[in-house]
């Protein structure tokens, strides 16, 4: 009895499972890609300090300043200084110009001893530097030359630093 009762249950069973093709339950897996991307832009900033160079008395004066640039890491860039804004001025021989309208010849440089004239010449004049993707400061060496007998007065320039990246 117990015997026909289990071949009444599985009979079903049997009969469901062969009209359905099922079979037993396996694993499987498979394989696919997602693809994955980003662009890093270059992008730079730029900030200059003030150079003062104090009471000019016909002797030769020398002060310095900042150029502070931060750029995205490995970026190649150019830092550039034009000829101010004084009347007649040149990246070799810029002029501060006097309330009164006088003036006052100076000059900038991109080295210590001051031989190097920092100007806007790629590749002549300007610095080039790889950016670290932290702040760089790079020093802007003034000279007023001895020998200049302006009037008394307030001199002052106004340079513009042009950054090429």
């Amino acid at each position: 009895m117990k015997n026909s009762k289990f071949r009444a249950l599985c009979m079903p069973l049997v009969f469901v499972m062969a009209l359905s093709g099922t079979q037993p339950a396996s694993a499987a897996s498979g394989l696919g890609n997602i693809n994955v991307a980003s662009t890093v832009i270059s992008a730079c900033l730029v900030v200059g300090s003030v150079i003062a160079f104090g009471a000019y008395s016909s002797s030769q004066v020398d002060q310095s300043g900042n150029i502070t640039v931060i750029c995205t890491f490995g970026t190649s860039y150019n830092v550039g200084l034009d000829a101010g804004s004084g009347i007649g001025a040149t990246t070799a021989v810029r002029k501060l110009t006097g309330l009164g309208g006088g003036h006052l010849d100076y000059a900038l440089y991109r080295n210590s001893g001051r031989t190097n004239l920092w100007g806007s010449s790629i590749g002549t004049d300007t610095l080039a530097a790889t950016a670290t993707g932290l702040l760089q400061s790079h020093t802007v060496y003034g000279r007023i030359a001895a020998g200049q007998a302006p009037a008394p007065d307030i001199y002052t320039d106004t340079v513009t630093i042009t950054l090429t990246y």
